[in-house]
Parts: structure tokens; C-alpha cells; sequence
């Protein structure tokens, strides 16, 4: 039989030559298609998120969330033909709320750490099921202090004797912690304010009540830059302690996580990601490609 007889007959058998093969790798329809049933029957990505942390996440002047994860979101919700729904919590309950189901990740500039993805304490201790991560933007953690920086603090030594204000829960918190041992063997202890937000931190800074906020440094530069900070704080010593944020998801979830990371890199493929970066200022942190785990 001839060549185009023998492909018309594979097209009756196949219903449509169209039908014939997979989408193309990386596609939306591809990706749409490796995501979990049940994410692809209610059509929704329910993110856990503080939304309080600008430029990074927080609440623009109508109540909606903004800022590089709500756009990030919902980038990679419209690539896989999805809505996205921000569920705002404190910032400790946000790596609990994936871990119990009660929604389907994290992006809440939640820094990926060993610690982390496997649930254990500073003595390696397990103390939760641990989660995975995709990670999405690199940072550091800065110290902001007061304009004109009067103390002339440049590194976590110069923190000795003095008090830091911070959020609880965060990389930031290890640290100080961390340091107050360092502290400690100087006689100069180092008294950590720990609050539920960046905003109560700032707030001391700005009273004089601490002498420093240690947050992330897309964070401290923001907060130099607008608000009630502009021409009230700067950043000092640099950034140090560079890590990844990172999408969270449940470790029982992995099909999730990796539509996620190929989305993500589909993203910065055409130039959507690097455009979401520049708008909110932060493109020093871009990442080339999408890893799973890379936090240590």
C-alpha cells in the first residue's frame, strides 16, 4: 500500500492525525496535564502567605495581595491555566498550613533550608514532616539601622551588647540566635526583640528601642526607599548568608512541585520572569533555572 494510503488509514484508526503523540514538552497543555487531578478539578492554587514583608508579599491599598510572589503566582496559575488564591497568615503558620493540606504551597519569601526540608531543629532534632521547595529568587540577609547609621554598626559583632528587633520565625531569627552565643563569650550579650512582623520591627528601629532590623535584603532595601522609611534607614555591612526562596510544597506532593519547577523555568524562558523581577526593583536576585532543595 502506498506511503499515503498506509497514514490515512492510521488516521481513521487513531480518530485524527492531530491526536497523534504528546504536547510538546514544557507546553501549557503539557503542564497542565501533569498536575494532580484533584489541583486540575478545583482550578485554584490556594498559597499560604504573610503578606506583610514588601516588596516581596503584601496588601496593595484595595486589600489584594501584590508584590513578587502574588505576580510570580500568578504567572506561573496563568501558564498551567489556573487561579490563584492567597491565603494571608502569620508567618509561622505558613510552612504548618502546607504541611496539614490546608492549602497547596507556600510563597511567603520562605528561605529553603536543610533545616527545613527535613523538619529538624538546630540539634537535628525532627520536629515536623519537612517540606520541598522550588526555589526562585536568591537573597541575603541584611542589617537595617537608622539613617546616617549613628552607632556605626557594619556586621553582627558590632550587634553585641545592644538589641535587634526581628520577626519571629524567620532565618533572621537563627541568626541572632546563632550570634548570641558570640556575643555571650565578649560579656556583651545581645538582647533579641522578636516580633510577629517586619512592620513591629521597623516600628522599634524607628523609636529607638532596637538598634538594628535584620531582615531580607530585597526587604531592608525597600524599606529605605518608601514609606515611612525613606530617609529614615539604610542597609549596612552588605548582605551575608546567601540563600534561595523557595516555592513550598508538601513532601507527599512532588508531582505538584516538579510541574512547578518546569513552569517556573518556562517563565524565565520568555522573559516573563525577569519582567516581574524588574518591576519590583529586585532583579540582582534572578535565578538562570528552577531547583529543587538547592537551600543548604
Amino acid at each position: 500500500m502506498p506511503t499515503r494510503a498506509l497514514a490515512a488509514v492510521g488516521c481513521l484508526t487513531l480518530a485524527a492525525c492531530g491526536s497523534v503523540g504528546s504536547a510538546t514538552p514544557g507546553s501549557k497543555v503539557d503542564l497542565r496535564s501533569r498536575l494532580p487531578q484533584s489541583v486540575r478539578d478545583a482550578g485554584v492554587l490556594k498559597i499560604a502567605s504573610d503578606l506583610n514583608y514588601p516588596p516581596v508579599d503584601f496588601k496593595a491599598a484595595d486589600g489584594t495581595a501584590t508584590g513578587l510572589d502574588p505576580d510570580l503566582a500568578a504567572a506561573l496559575g496563568g501558564y498551567l491555566g489556573l487561579r490563584v488564591q492567597f491565603v494571608d497568615l502569620p508567618f509561622a503558620e505558613v510552612l504548618p498550613a502546607v504541611q496539614d493540606g490546608k492549602v497547596d504551597l507556600a510563597m511567603s519569601a520562605v528561605i529553603d533550608t536543610r533545616r527545613r526540608q527535613l523538619g529538624t531543629d538546630a540539634n537535628d532534632k525532627p520536629v515536623d514532616p519537612g517540606v520541598d521547595f522550588v526555589d526562585y529568587f536568591v537573597t541575603g540577609t541584611s542589617i537595617l539601622v537608622r539613617q546616617g547609621n549613628p552607632l556605626g554598626i557594619g556586621s553582627l559583632d558590632d550587634l553585641c551588647g545592644r538589641t535587634v528587633a526581628l520577626q519571629r520565625g524567620t532565618v533572621q531569627d537563627e541568626i541572632a540566635e546563632l550570634q548570641t552565643g558570640a556575643c555571650t563569650r565578649t560579656g556583651k550579650p545581645l538582647r533579641i526583640h522578636r516580633l510577629d512582623t517586619d512592620d513591629q520591627a521597623l516600628a522599634e528601629l524607628a523609636s529607638g528601642a532596637a538598634v538594628a532590623d535584620l531582615n531580607d535584603y530585597p526587604v531592608a532595601d525597600y524599606n529605605t526607599r518608601t514609606g515611612r522609611g525613606k530617609g529614615a534607614f539604610q542597609v549596612t555591612g552588605g548582605q551575608f548568608q546567601t540563600s534561595p526562596f523557595g516555592i513550598t510544597v508538601r513532601k507527599d506532593r512532588s508531582a505538584l512541585r516538579d510541574v512547578l519547577a518546569r513552569t517556573l523555568d518556562q517563565l524565565i524562558r520568555n522573559g516573563e520572569y525577569d519582567k516581574i523581577l524588574a518591576k519590583w526593583n529586585i532583579s540582582g536576585g534572578a535565578v538562570t533555572s528552577a531547583v529543587v532543595n538547592g537551600g543548604r
